[in-house]
C-alpha cells in the first residue's frame, strides 16, 4: 500500500528532476555541471524505484507528426524507458510498459510542455524560411465564397499531377 507520503514525494522527485535538467543544461562550470548529472541520476533511480513498486502498464501513444513522435520517442528513453512498436502498428505509434503514476506525474505532463514548446520553434523556422525562401506572403489563403458550385472539385490545371 503506498502512503500519502509516498505520493507527494514522486511529485517532488519529478519537480526536482526538471530543475536538475533546468541546472545540467544551463552553462556552468564543471563542478556545476558534475553535481547535476549525479543528482540526475540519483533522482532518475529513485522514479524507477518508485515506478517498480507499482503496477507496469501498456501505453500506446499515437502522434499526430514526426516531430511529436520523434519527442515522445526522446522523452522516453531519457527516463530510461523503451519505446516500441508491435508489428503492423503505424509507424505514428509509440508503446510504452511503466506506471500509470509516472506517466501521470511526470512523462505525460512534460511531454505536453515539451511538445508546445517544439511546435513553438517549428512552425517560426517554417515561416521564416518560406517568408526568406519562397515568398513574404506567409498567410492562409484567402476565403471566398463558392459562387461556382464546384466547390471541392479540382479545377483544369489545379494541384498536382
Amino acid at each position: 500500500m503506498t502512503d500519502l507520503h509516498d505520493l507527494s514525494l514522486g511529485s517532488d522527485l519529478a519537480e526536482k528532476l526538471r530543475k536538475l535538467e533546468a541546472l545540467f543544461a544551463r552553462p556552468g562550470t564543471e563542478g556545476e555541471r558534475a553535481a547535476a548529472a549525479s543528482a540526475l541520476e540519483r533522482l532518475r533511480a529513485r522514479l524507477h524505484e518508485l515506478e517498480r513498486s507499482q503496477p507496469l502498464e501498456e501505453y500506446r501513444f499515437s502522434m499526430p507528426d514526426t516531430w511529436s513522435r520523434r519527442l515522445l520517442v526522446a522523452l522516453a528513453r531519457r527516463y530510461g524507458l523503451r519505446p516500441y512498436r508491435e508489428r503492423g502498428q503505424r509507424r505514428t505509434t509509440v508503446m510504452l510498459r511503466t506506471s500509470a503514476r509516472f506517466v501521470d506525474e511526470t512523462f505525460w505532463p512534460e511531454f505536453l510542455e515539451l511538445q508546445k514548446e517544439l511546435s513553438r520553434q517549428l512552425e517560426a523556422v517554417t515561416l521564416r524560411i518560406i517568408h526568406q525562401a519562397v515568398h513574404a506572403d506567409t498567410d492562409d489563403a484567402a476565403e471566398q465564397a463558392d459562387g461556382d458550385g464546384r466547390s471541392g472539385e479540382l479545377r483544369a490545371g489545379a494541384g498536382p499531377g
